[in-house]
């Protein structure tokens, strides 16, 4: 469950966290992170995203709005970014589904990148071993293959989730 703390943008920015949190509107919220599959994937999509040409990013803070922070799993730009985090929306932006998020939580944060004008969202569930494309106009399950709006990337889930690390539900 993500905790809330009410804090300056500017004690966000100069704060270390381990794992990093998000900003929202003066709230520093925590992430869920760090479990076998969500790790997994987020290496295995940053390697695929750069087989395909692609600067692929893990964790990297996007400011969405002036008072907004989100730190998608996993980013991928076309062009090397500079500065501290990123203040243009990037190429594509990925979502791993941990176990304990919320359905709302993940629904603020596809919000915020669809208002900063991210073109390509993708939400990986890796429990039912599936991947979704999010736009303004709904969801949209992919069933063989992950592709971006401009049909520029394409890739099989089959390379994603086909050497899946096995996990023990407890």
């Amino acid at each position: 469950m993500a905790v809330a703390t009410l804090m300056p943008i500017e004690e966000y920015l100069s704060t270390s966290w381990g794992p990093d949190r998000e900003y929202v509107d003066g709230r520093v919220i925590e992430r869920n992170v760090g479990e076998l599959d969500h790790s997994y994937l987020q290496y295995l999509i940053a390697k695929l995203l750069e087989q395909k040409g692609l600067l692929p990013f893990v964790e990297l803070r996007v400011q969405v709005r002036a008072s907004r922070f989100r730190i998608p799993d996993v980013l991928a730009v076309r062009t090397r970014p500079s500065g501290r985090f990123l203040r243009k929306p990037p190429y594509i932006v990925v979502e791993i589904l941990s176990r304990e998020d919320r359905a709302g939580d993940i629904d603020d944060r596809i919000e915020d990148y669809l208002d900063f004008g991210v073109e390509n969202i993708w939400v990986v569930d890796p429990k039912r071993l599936r991947v979704t494309i999010q736009t303004r106009e709904g969801s949209n399950i992919c069933l063989k293959t992950v592709e971006t709006s401009d049909g520029a990337v394409s890739i099989p889930l089959s390379e994603i989730f086909h050497d899946m690390p096995a996990t023990e539900d407890e």
